[in-house]
């Protein structure tokens, strides 16, 4: 029988190989014919899939591994990413403790003030990338760590995908948003770009995070992508900073 994969379109002919190949194991994971946790074939076996060298598919891993899309386990082969192994949890969280680390701090402490479906309107809809009136899912939540509340977040996601996502799903749900989103949803974020800015909360937002409307907060703005750069989260966050700093590597 005939691999499925060679009547895809090609990548254009200017394209080095290994960013071909590094393209196609990406159109199999988008299809999910490798779920997150699982292991990916071989080298060898993705090489004779492609009928390119093994050292070609290497160099395309070496870029997923790199982009965070898969991970390597010494003895074990190349896993998919998931947002539930302990080195990734914190990918997207840049708010760090100005004592210790994330991982000491442990996860927050999180309550589901709202979670609504409504229609998009024009400012969210241009952010994932949907029509203005096309179903959203909108939830307000705070963390808070050793009983402050230290983040505000809003999330706005597309109607479609997150069907089923409740309050009480939120709820219930111990480990990081975002492993709930690739477990029960099969949505996996796999990049997202933020904007920041100093800002002051307003009355309601002052009220959640426990401060006065003249504190300063630093806004977060996030969009976080899923493979095809499709965006599937637009996610507004206001950070106190009296005992956190953000905190993001360069290089």
């Amino acid at each position: 029988m005939s691999d499925p994969l060679a009547a895809e379109p090609a990548a254009p002919s200017f394209s080095p190989l290994y960013q071909q190949i590094k393209s196609l194991i990406l159109q199999r994971l988008e299809a999910g014919e490798w779920k997150p946790g699982e292991p990916i074939p071989s080298e060898m076996d993705l090489a004779t899939r492609f009928r390119v060298s093994q050292g070609t598919v290497r160099k395309a891993i070496d870029e997923l591994a790199a982009d965070n899309l898969v991970v390597r386990r010494q003895g074990k082969g190349t896993f998919v990413a998931t947002h539930a192994e302990q080195h990734v949890q914190y990918r997207f969280l840049k708010l760090v403790p100005d004592n210790g680390t994330p991982a000491q701090e442990g996860p927050a402490e999180r309550t589901i003030v709202d979670c609504r479906r409504l229609r998009a309107s024009a400012e969210v809809a241009r952010a994932l990338g949907l029509r203005t009136g096309d179903p959203v899912l909108q939830v307000r939540r705070v963390l808070a760590y050793a009983g402050t509340p230290t983040i505000l977040e809003d999330l706005w996601l597309p109607g479609g995908p997150f069907k089923g996502l409740t309050a009480e799903r939120l709820d219930a749900w111990h480990g990081p948003m975002y492993s709930l989103f690739e477990t029960e949803f099969g949505v996996r974020m796999v990049r997202a770009e933020e904007k920041i800015r100093a800002v002051l909360p307003d009355a309601q937002q002052a009220l959640l995070l426990e401060v006065t409307t003249a504190t300063p907060l630093l806004s977060v703005e996030r969009v976080a992508h899923t493979y095809n750069d499709a965006p599937m989260e637009w996610r507004r966050g206001l950070y106190r900073t009296d005992t956190h700093h953000y905190r993001n590597e360069l290089g």
